[in-house]
């Protein structure tokens, strides 16, 4: 019986190279969270899940490598970055905002830019939900976690 649902997750690690430790925790806890409660479906796949997911960047595309649970390939595609990067660019400095906020400003200012934060980060979760539309589907919880680790493969350091 078919398991719609992610149950690995692995990011390249040559695409997300040197990370600091705000990176790295964004990184695990998007990965836990996706694990233990995720939907999604590789449209026109008869055998259906569970599957595993290996994410990179490689020239200028994000790579949905799907595979089953057992690790052979079921599909590989690429969605341009080119519809992420006005959204990226909006998220990380409002990430960079937030982090210097916290040192100095008052908790409502921290707590106007982290609703902004997550503004954000839901209209990049659905961008990339709509990228995914007729290949993969997937709900908006699932959606938001994948869209934390496509921003954590963007970063450059």
């Amino acid at each position: 019986m078919a398991d719609p649902r992610i149950v690995k997750v692995r990011l390249d690690e040559d695409t997300i190279g040197w990370r600091g430790a705000d990176v790295d925790h964004e990184r695990k806890v998007a990965i836990f969270d996706l694990l233990e409660e995720n939907r999604f479906a590789l449209l026109n796949d008869a055998e259906g899940g569970p599957y595993e997911l290996h994410l990179s960047i490689q020239e200028g595309r994000l790579f949905f490598d799907v595979r089953d649970a057992g690790g052979a390939p079921r599909h590989t595609f690429g969605l341009s970055l080119t519809p992420f990067r006005r959204i990226l660019r909006d998220y990380f400095h409002i990430v960079e905002s937030y982090h210097e906020a916290i040192r100095t400003a008052s908790p409502s200012r921290i707590e106007a830019i982290d609703m902004g934060r997550r503004g954000v980060h839901d209209d990049g979760s659905r961008i990339l939900k709509e990228r995914l539309d007729g290949k993969i589907d997937v709900d908006h919880q699932t959606a938001r976690r994948l869209f934390t680790l496509v921003c954590v493969l963007h970063i450059k350091v």
